[in-house]
């Protein structure tokens, strides 16, 4: 007879067994006989089916000698086909199993119970290891007490529950886990026994046991306290099964952790917590992971308290050693809602009395544990009332732990534990002073850069504009947005700059890098571009000489590298623009900067087509300008690239949404403004944002009066006349005095030291009125002292003494000398 080997994985079906012991004959009296003890019978078979190994076992369970089985094919010991029928189930098999029947040295067959594990123990020629536990009758009687020792013995944790899941059996690790007798427990319910929310939970997943007959498995765990969701002992859940299959009861069996499990868990708590803390550069943030991480894996409640920075933004003072000690409470975490047990909200004032274990551990530097017992405990609750929740929450155990980093004491960590029973030990004391230490260090880094941060916030928003200017070219808003956190502050900058004519530059620029030293760069280049521009150079000359002073700064700070953040300002970008309302063209240029967006009255958004020249500092290439006509009321945005490299978005769609933000109607540039951040920007930007955005204006004809002159010092009269009289038609009377000495002086210097042809052209752009005289020489005219005697050389300084302000402009060809006067008075 032969049965199939079972497949690995299941249970053989049984047979019955010789009622004598294998190898021997039926004893032919009643006698009894002596039972013998279970012994194992092992051979090896290689790949060919030869027999290479034999043990001592194999020959007292089927009668041969090594030597005459050992080198011969194994068919041999198969009775009938079991040969073949063994060979085809082990193939393929890494282990195969069953009921196979064996020839016995004396002629009989015997059907045996088989177990094969191919192996390969050279590494190379695989073999064949069969094995069969050959058992004699029992030595111990009574198998159905052995069954009730394990069970009341184990050390795990085992309890059967019956189909209205009350308790019926409960072994003694239930009974020391849960400080109760069986016969206490006997018919309750889990909940009734341990209350707690994870009970509930226990006796849901024992209900789902008697309905499936599916075991099932609780993440939390048997602890003295009951079933809690941290420490003790996983717990599973499985059906005990009648014998007509039917789910009579669940078994409950917590398993039990050694302390190598445990020091397993603390390992993995902090790797854990060293992924949850210290993930932002924010001193509260950090605080609170520190309490989250805490709670509940290794105290009921924690509190982080923080010493107050002294007034100069330095490191905290080592706490006093006699005194009370003042603190500001960062953080609070507790197993109960609300967080009862701490009186304070973060951000409020705690004060420790003298003495008290907070105190005494700060002014020691270490950590510290203390039961209800120590006379410290007693003596802190009765001196401070805000210490009411160590006996008004039942807690017996307190462990504090100074946040030290770098040598330096910046606060402290509370724990405490009141529903768990087990008091705090070293180990956990250990484990809380490795968590407060890489809060600590996250703390004292955010600290650092909160300073670093505030001092670069501070620089650069002195260096950028406190206030637009009034002018009348044009109407702007603006808006300057720093990186987020990590990133720290940039170098974005923008400006906007009166110039000579009614006219007005706008520039909006980005330095390389983040922090002090990238807004110090800023505020020296946005220095050199107000003086560049004061000179009314083009705009393209005005990026080349930008471009010679970074390369100059650069060599100076002895770095050509572009990468590096230190190197003068290498890699700036740049935009600069100017607008003439009286011919309503404006004129730009760029350095790598992302071109300007504009918005016609009639709605349609556009790139201008600005050439975009090479970043600054590179040096030996050129710059181009265009110049192109704006529409009175046309918008033009100006920003730097920050506004377009959010990454829930390319760089498409974010160009669709600011054209959309800024071709929708608004009543004011500043709700462009804010409505283009808000379409761009979901989070905290991660670069520097600037964004200046402009309404143009126009000068009308009727503001405006110019009059060609020829080279005559007789046509000075003409011209003094000319000036009076379109003063009287805009109603400038009081300014006529002033006016006929300006235009006298600068048209008399161009008759003397310019050539024609010679212009004299007024402006009234609000409250001030232009004078401007130009001529085709490009001589520069300058101050100049005279002596007493000397009957010229005063023109200018009159000229610059009676106007508010006054300069040169050069063109292609020719110059033009120009002066302002205020008409409000001083």
């Amino acid at each position: 007879m032969v049965r199939l080997p079972t497949p690995p994985g299941e249970r053989p079906e049984q047979t019955e067994r010789l009622t004598t012991p294998p190898g021997e004959q039926p004893s032919q009296t009643d006698a009894p006989v002596e039972p013998e003890p279970t012994y194992t019978a092992t051979a090896t078979v290689d790949e060919q089916g030869i027999v290479t190994g034999w043990s001592e076992g194999a020959r007292r369970l089927l009668g041969y000698m090594s030597s005459e089985v050992v080198g011969r094919p194994v068919a041999g010991l198969l009775a009938d086909d079991a040969g073949e029928t063994a060979r085809r189930a082990a193939a393929g098999q890494e282990r195969v199993s069953g009921t196979v029947a064996l020839r016995h040295r004396d002629g009989h067959t015997q059907e045996l119970e088989l177990l094969a594990h191919r192996r390969t123990p050279d590494g190379e020629r695989a073999e064949w290891l069969v094995v069969c536990a050959v058992a004699g009758m029992p030595r111990i009687p009574g198998d159905e007490a052995l069954g009730e020792w394990a069970f009341t013995q184990s050390p795990s944790i085992l309890a059967v529950f019956d189909a209205d899941l009350r308790l019926v059996r409960a072994n003694a690790g239930m009974e020391r886990t849960l400080f109760l007798g069986e016969a206490q427990m006997r018919g309750l319910h889990l909940p009734d026994i341990a209350p707690h929310p994870a009970s509930s939970e226990a006796e849901r997943r024992m209900r789902l046991v008697l309905e499936t007959g599916e075991p099932q498995y609780m993440e939390a765990y048997i602890s003295p306290t009951g079933v809690s969701s941290e420490l003790g002992w996983p717990a599973s859940l499985t059906p005990l099964r009648a014998p007509d299959g039917r789910v009579r009861a669940v078994c409950l069996a917590g398993h039990y952790r050694s302390e190598e499990h445990l020091a397993r868990q603390r390992t993995g708590m902090l790797n854990d917590a060293g992924a949850r803390i210290g993930t932002t550069l924010d001193v509260t943030h950090t605080a609170q992971e520190l309490a989250d991480a805490a709670v509940p894996r290794l105290a009921d409640f924690a509190a982080v308290d923080l010493l107050d920075l002294p007034p100069d933004g330095g490191e905290p003072h080592h706490a006093p050693s006699q005194g009370p000690v003042t603190m500001s409470r960062a953080a609070a975490r507790s197993v109960l809602e609300g967080t009862t047990e701490s009186l304070a909200a973060a951000g409020e004032t705690i004060v420790y009395p003298a003495h008290s274990p907070p105190a005494e551990c700060l002014a020691a530097g270490r950590g510290a544990l203390y039961e209800m017992t120590d006379s410290a405990i007693a003596r802190w609750a009765a001196q401070d009332p805000e210490a009411a929740w160590i006996r008004e929450y039942g807690t017996h155990s307190v462990m504090v732990v100074p946040l030290r980093a770098r040598g330096i004491t910046l606060g402290l960590a509370l724990f405490s534990r009141q529903r768990r029973r087990e008091s705090f030990g070293p180990d956990d004391l250990l484990l809380a002073e490795e968590l407060t230490a890489r809060a600590a260090v996250s703390i004292h880094n955010a600290r650092r850069y909160s300073r670093a941060r505030t001092s670069t916030m501070a620089l650069q928003r002195s260096l950028l504009p406190q206030k637009l200017p009034v002018q009348a070219a044009l109407e702007i808003a603006s808006r300057y947005l720093p990186a987020g956190a990590r990133a720290g502050v940039g170098g974005d900058w923008f400006d906007v700059i009166p110039l000579s004519g009614a006219r007005v530059a706008l520039v909006v620029g980005d330095v390389v890098g983040h922090g002090i030293r990238a807004s110090a760069t800023m505020g020296r280049l946005r220095t050199a571009v107000r003086t560049l521009a004061d000179v009314d150079l083009p705009p393209d000359e005005l990026l080349t000489r930008l471009d010679d002073l970074i390369i100059h700064l650069s060599a100076d700070e002895g770095s050509t590298d572009p990468a590096d953040e230190s190197a003068g300002g290498i890699g700036t970008t740049c935009l600069y623009a100017v607008y003439d309302p009286v011919s309503r063209r404006c004129t730009l240029a760029r350095a790598g900067h992302p071109p300007p967006a504009v918005v016609t009255p009639d709605g349609s958004v556009y790139f201008l087509d600005v050439p975009a020249g090479p970043p600054l500092g590179l040096g030996g290439l050129p710059f181009e300008t265009i110049e192109t006509e704006l529409p009175e009321g046309s918008l033009l945005a100006l920003y730097t690239d920050g506004l377009l490299e959010a990454r829930d978005h390319d760089i498409d769609e974010a160009l669709d949404k600011m054209f959309a933000a800024l071709a929708r109607p608004a009543p004011s540039l500043d709700t462009i403004c804010d409505r283009v951040l808000t379409a761009l920007l979901t989070r905290r930007p991660e670069d520097d944002i600037a964004l200046l955005i402009a309404r143009t204006r126009g000068l009308h004809a009727d503001r405006v009066a110019a009059w060609d002159l020829a080279s005559d010092p007789a046509i000075v009269a003409r011209a003094r006349r000319h000036a009076t009289d379109q003063l009287t038609a805009w109603g400038l009377d009081d300014a006529a005095f002033i006016t006929e000495l300006v235009v006298s002086e600068l048209v008399t210097n161009a008759i003397r030291y310019g050539q024609p042809p010679i212009q004299l052209r007024l402006i009234h752009e609000n409250s001030t009125l232009i004078c401007e005289v130009s001529d085709s020489s490009s001589t520069t005219p300058h101050l100049r002292r005279a002596r007493t005697f000397d009957e010229g050389g005063r023109g200018l300084l009159l000229v610059a003494q009676l106007a508010k302000r006054w300069g040169t402009r050069h063109a292609t060809i020719g110059k033009t000398i120009w002066a302002e006067q205020s008409l409000t008075g001083p």
